[in-house]
């Protein structure tokens, strides 16, 4: 699909579909790609293509954790393969202040959605437990560790970062 050239939207629509599958079975992980740390949220890197065209993560969150409000740059698919998340999008008003967009995004084990500069780019994520972990599995158009992005502040600033991943041992 990629190597033919794809566009976003088949991209999209092909890549929901296999995640999807992917998703729907939660016994295939590797512990140690699942483990929580007790103060942050975890980025583990399961599969970069040779060529960076895509990258595999496993986010693991520890309950109550959450993102900042951050973009991708990229087009991304997540997973949910073990509880719940919850997204909410932003927008960038005409005087650069963010903006909630829309209700929160309620994301169950086994659903999929995608984000991407021309789908909306710009949210905060949260696990929406307290009392335990939840696991997405989320694909991206780019070895998404490499990838210069930003965080942003309710007031607009924005401030550069990569996110990088944590390590597996």
């Amino acid at each position: 699909m990629l190597a033919e050239g794809a566009d976003e939207a088949h991209i999209v629509r092909h890549g929901s579909a296999l995640l999807r599958e992917l998703v729907a079975h939660d016994d295939w992980l590797p512990q140690q790609a699942a483990r929580p740390d007790p103060q942050y949220y975890r980025q583990y890197l399961l599969y970069r293509d040779p060529t960076a065209r895509f990258s595999v993560v496993s986010f693991v969150w520890g309950p109550g954790q959450s993102t900042p409000i951050h973009d991708h740059t990229v087009w991304g698919l997540i997973g949910l393969l073990r509880g719940a998340e919850i997204s909410q999008d932003f927008k960038r008003r005409a005087d650069g202040v963010l903006e909630k967009s829309g209700p929160p995004q309620r994301l169950e084990t086994g659903v999929v959605t995608a984000v991407s500069p021309t789908l909306g780019d710009i949210h905060q994520v949260f696990n929406a437990y307290d009392d335990r972990i939840s696991i997405g599995i989320h694909v991206y158009g780019a070895d998404i560790g490499a990838v210069d992005r930003s965080v942003f502040t309710l007031e607009g600033a924005v401030k550069p970062f990569r996110s990088g991943y944590a390590a597996l041992t």
